[in-house]
């Protein structure tokens, strides 16, 4: 067997409807999270697992947007390609869609709404990355969860069950929108029928998994973050949240310039460059006292 690198696909498609107005003449992926576009967030963790194979699904009319603030991704090390979903066809449908890009290699699926914050979350997914047959989902403890897919698991932490949108939940593990899989992914959602509301479910896809007794659960560790922030309150309450923890911290939460760095990707003095075109802002202030704590170290 052919050894193929993991490449990652971030979906940031969908109307923003819950989002409107703000949404009505800009994708919500590319509005602001404090001081970064969304769409910095799950490329940020899509870097921290090590996948630098990227592609941005996304609608026709925001296209050339994405293609502008990501023009000069190369420099951060990364090789980012674009793709049209002409309509929302469900989540499941983006690994369809991504079957060229992919050409039988594992992948992680990633919802461009979806923020992750966790010192342990790296770990995680470098174990998840190791993953040669099958699919982990990442999953969240949450006191309110009829409005996602829910796992169940047997005392052994392997899962029985997975729902979506359950009426009686059988426990509080919340799916997120963050997926590894293996090679078979896109073939796999070919096979999927759509769902009472016309789409390729994500939970049908995860759902063949665990028929095949090859689904695993990766659980978030307690105190970590997760922001499904697609709409006000979350997205509010998701920019808050960042500014404070790296206010009282002197973190700098998902910047691609800094992950690039610290994965080896970029030498220092191209980080320099990239700070210096970053303009007169507290996100080129955070990145600039990381250059020189590297200088001095």
């Amino acid at each position: 067997m052919i050894y193929k690198e993991r490449k990652g696909i971030i979906l940031a498609g969908g109307m923003g409807s819950r989002l409107a107005p703000l949404t009505n003449v800009l994708s919500k992926h590319l509005l602001p999270v404090f001081d970064k576009p969304m769409v910095y967030y799950p490329l940020s963790t899509l870097m921290l697992a090590g996948i630098r194979a990227i592609l941005i699904i996304t609608k026709p009319e925001d296209l050339a947007l994405f293609q502008l603030m990501f023009s000069f991704s190369h420099q951060w090390g990364l090789n980012i390609e674009f793709m049209v979903q002409e309509k929302p066809d469900g989540i499941a449908s983006a690994l369809i869609l991504a079957e060229p890009f992919l050409d039988g290699a594992p992948s992680v699926l990633i919802l461009g709404d979806n923020i992750f914050y966790s010192s342990g979350l790296t770990g995680v997914m470098r174990k998840a990355m190791s993953l040669s047959v099958g699919a982990s989902i990442f999953t969240n403890e949450m006191a309110s969860v009829n409005q996602y897919a829910v796992v169940e698991l047997d005392k052994n932490g392997f899962p029985l069950t997975i729902e979506e949108k359950p009426e009686n939940p059988r426990s509080n593990l919340v799916v997120t929108g963050l997926y590894f899989y293996d090679g078979t992914a896109s073939e796999r959602a070919k096979q999927l029928k759509p769902s009472k509301r016309g789409e390729l479910e994500i939970t049908d896809l995860n759902q063949s998994y665990l028929d095949d007794q090859c689904l695993s659960v990766c659980l978030m560790h307690r105190g970590a973050i997760w922001f499904d922030a697609g709409n006000h309150e979350n997205l509010l309450e998701a920019s808050s949240l960042i500014a404070s923890i790296q206010h009282r911290l002197g973190v700098l939460i998902s910047s691609p310039e800094e992950i690039a760095f610290r994965n080896g990707w970029i030498e220092l003095g191209q980080l320099e460059n990239l700070i210096s075109a970053l303009g007169e802002s507290s996100y080129r202030t955070m990145l600039s006292c990381i250059l020189n704590q590297e200088r001095k170290g």
